[in-house]
């Protein structure tokens, strides 16, 4: 692997030892990491496989690595699954991926259910398919009361289109008389927008190499550690989120000082 900002991996035996570590030191680890899960499509040529053998094997890693956050004691993982610029794709993409959604949600919600992942969702729904909604529905509904860790999945969304669409609440609220023009900050500004409720991520990554936010999060990802790999997402794994955690453990976090 060839990670950006890593410039030696850990032995096997050191990774195990550190991870035992993590586990008894649990604020060591980030509460919420991002992810883009780059690098489904160029798996699949790689392979000499179709496009949609590789989003299902995204969907597997996905699988995978919810579990190992859980273990390593993330509260919080938010994933790109589906952007506002994604409906661009060939119509037969964009409907397969919507079916893949639905076949992960379907078949997983009891799983997810065990090993005590809440599921929610960021972004505008109201163009994804009504079936889909449905799904996404008896998921969120079947494990409100999960503890475990809260999975984000952030469907047709664009930071962008985050940020206007809180300006146009806000706009709508000041006319209401609901809101000052006086007293708008950036701690109001952030409570109009899809991520409201959650604490900024402390860890952004990004497989496939590429180096750019690719409209996710931008107002969140303000002071995040960003953390790039060259892995391709189907072939990210536990290993390799360990590698992220404990590069950001290394990092001196600074906010404008």
């Amino acid at each position: 692997m060839n990670a950006f900002f890593i410039e030696t991996q850990p032995s096997s035996t050191c990774l195990e030892e550190k991870e035992d570590q993590l586990r008894r030191d649990l604020p060591k680890v980030p509460q919420h990491i991002a992810v883009i899960m780059d690098g489904n499509r160029r798996w699949a040529k790689q392979h000499g496989l179709p496009i949609m053998m590789g989003h299902a094997q995204g969907v597997a890693t996905l699988i995978q690595i919810v579990q190992a956050a859980t273990e390593l004691g993330v509260k919080i993982l938010t994933v790109y699954a589906f952007s506002t610029e994604n409906w661009q794709r060939s119509s037969f993409e964009v409907e397969a991926l919507m079916q893949l959604f639905k076949n992960y949600l379907r078949d997983h919600r009891e799983n997810m259910l065990k090993q005590g992942v809440r599921l929610e969702t960021i972004g505008d729904l109201h163009r994804l398919p009504a079936d889909l909604l449905e799904e996404l529905h008896l998921s969120k509904e079947a494990t409100k009361e999960c503890t475990a860790i809260e999975l984000v999945l952030a469907l047709n969304y664009g930071g962008r289109d985050d940020i206007c669409r809180a300006a146009k609440a806000i706009l709508n609220d000041y006319s209401k008389g609901k809101l000052s023009d006086i007293n708008l900050t950036e701690a109001i500004f952030a409570n109009y927008l899809d991520t409201a409720r959650w604490s900024d991520p402390e860890l952004f990554i990004r497989t496939s190499g590429e180096k750019r936010l690719s409209n996710f999060l931008l107002w969140q990802l303000s002071y995040s550690e960003v953390y790039i790999t060259d892995v391709l997402w189907p072939d990210f794994d536990k290993k390799e989120l360990l590698y992220a955690i404990l590069d950001f453990q290394q990092r001196k976090r600074r906010w404008g000082s």
